[in-house]
């Protein structure tokens, strides 16, 4: 008798806390759709203040609501201030509708090794590059040590803030896999060993999204970097700054910090560029051999360059989401110096645009038709953003 009431007395305990367990409220986070199309790959951003999240030893796991299925999720710190700040996820929603997931706090699971799919870093290595990448595209751009080579005339130096492109054909990260190859090995990312090569020149041309300053009929840049800040790795965003020195565009004095990041799923990267010494700022693709077509739509906001790329074919382009107010197809013959701008208004010393590509032997864009459709999507998503309520 005393034994049986033992084991109801536990299987009661059992039953209520399980109850308690199956009523436990989670912070939910609401996210509506009200676009006439399926969204996926787009990143949204919640403050974890809005969330009550405060303890280091625990991390945040994001799951849909009716399948408790657990979504891919990033926290960052945006501000540097050693406090991550916000949370990302990239949630799939279809059209006209809406969709809740729900915040479990757990203890934090250990870290692995691998290098996340949106990785960037610099690279000491290779003189003072800093190089990013996601699953679909990589870029790279040059510090001081690159620049003060060229000025004095040693081989391998590079002079240009102008943005490269590593056109890669993987969706797994390239990075420290070719820049070992081009400095360990006999081989070299100048070749295509089926993961894509670096074959884009940039010279002192814009690249893909570098800014410059008109003046009369003159465009002035900056040189290369001068400082870097690495702010975020991970599995939905990668985001870092890089700081430049003072440059003249004909008198005037113009500073520039670029806060760079590059989501999932994205073939553009976000710049975010405090400037002073200017209210608008121009920002360009290079046009190569010239022997390319343009394409702009401005009421779309953004222009692009497609062009003929050795075996292959490849588009840039730039869209800047406010204060588009013009653009140039401006042709010279200074080398490299030919450019296709979009020019900006610069407002509170900000200018937000982003800039990237698609190669078409990496299976991505089929055509330019493929290419600018993408703009247009991208663009749309950008005036209509997912609308996203958090619930305690």
């Amino acid at each position: 008798m005393r034994k049986s009431i033992l084991l109801f007395s536990f299987s009661f305990l059992f039953l209520l806390f399980s109850c308690k367990e199956q009523g436990k409220s989670y912070p939910q986070i609401i996210i509506e759709n009200t676009a006439e199309a399926d969204r996926s790959l787009e990143t949204v951003s919640i403050d974890l203040d809005a969330l009550k999240f405060e303890n280091k030893e625990q991390e945040i796991v994001i799951r849909d609501f009716d399948s408790k299925e657990e979504v891919t999720s990033q926290v960052v710190d945006n501000d540097g201030d050693k406090r991550m700040d916000h949370l990302l996820f990239q949630p799939e929603i279809p059209a006209r509708s809406k969709k809740t997931f729900e915040v479990i706090f757990k203890k934090k699971s250990k870290e692995t090794d691998s290098i996340p799919s949106c990785y960037s870093r610099f690279v000491p290595e290779r003189t003072d590059d800093y190089a990013w990448e996601n699953n679909r595209v990589a870029f790279r751009t040059y510090g001081p040590v690159a620049q003060k080579m060229k000025e004095d005339g040693i081989k391998g130096g590079t002079l240009s803030s102008g943005i490269d492109a590593w056109l890669k054909r993987v969706d797994y990260p390239i990075i420290n896999k070719w820049y070992h190859k081009e400095l360990n090995t006999e081989g070299s990312y100048h070749k295509d060993n089926g993961e894509g090569l670096d074959n884009f020149h940039v010279g002192v041309s814009r690249g893909v999204g570098g800014i410059a300053k008109k003046v009369d009929s003159i465009y002035y840049f900056s040189k290369n970097f001068t400082a870097w800040k690495t702010i975020t790795t991970g599995p939905i965003r990668t985001s870092f700054v890089l700081s430049y020195e003072n440059w003249d565009a004909n008198g005037n004095m113009i500073s520039e910090e670029k806060k760079i990041s590059l989501d999932y799923g994205s073939n553009l990267s976000k710049f975010e560029i405090t400037i002073k010494g200017t209210d608008t700022i121009s920002a360009g693709l290079t046009l190569h051999d010239k022997d390319g077509e343009i394409a702009v739509n401005e009421q779309n906001a953004w222009i692009s360059y497609w062009e003929p790329h050795e075996d292959s074919e490849l588009g840039t382009a730039i869209i800047v989401p406010d204060n588009m107010i013009g653009y140039e197809h401006y042709l010279t013959s200074k080398k490299d110096e030919s450019n296709l701008y979009t020019h900006i208004k610069v407002t509170n010393n900000k200018v937000i645009y982003y800039a990237g590509f698609g190669w078409k032997k990496s299976n991505q864009f089929k055509s330019q038709e493929a290419w600018n459709s993408y703009l247009n999507l991208f663009s749309g998503r950008l005036r209509n953003p997912l609308k996203v309520t958090v619930k305690q």
